[in-house]
């Protein structure tokens, strides 16, 4: 996980399996999606209304590769899993494919 260059972030610093479920579990809440995640033999499952969703970390030597994902779809028609190059881009991902809402958006400004 790549990390700014300020005091007190370690570069090597990794999410764990246990910090990514309760990260995705506020997610689904916040994207207004039904579901529920699982730690599985590969990684994380989400069982949503639309099928079951996986993530899979990237191996090291695939590097800048962070996380792959799963979608019911994908995996009905046997294609492989998608990458994502970071935990946002993985969120991103999986609301965009789970029809997710976008959550309340703060706006600064006058207007």
């Amino acid at each position: 996980m790549r990390c700014s260059p300020r005091p007190g972030c370690d570069a090597r610093a990794v999410i764990s399996d246990a910090q990514l479920r309760s990260l995705l579990l506020d997610c689904l809440k916040l994207w207004e999606v039904e579901g529920k995640v699982s730690v599985d033999d590969t990684g994380l499952a989400i069982a949503t209304p639309l099928g079951v969703f996986s993530v899979s970390r990237a191996g090291e030597g695939l590097r800048p590769l962070r996380w792959f994902y799963q979608t019911p779809e994908r995996a009905a028609a046997q294609r492989p899993p998608r990458a994502a190059p970071s935990v946002v881009a993985l969120l991103s991902a999986l609301r965009n494919v789970m029809a997710g809402s976008g959550g309340d958006r703060l706006r600064v400004g006058g207007g």
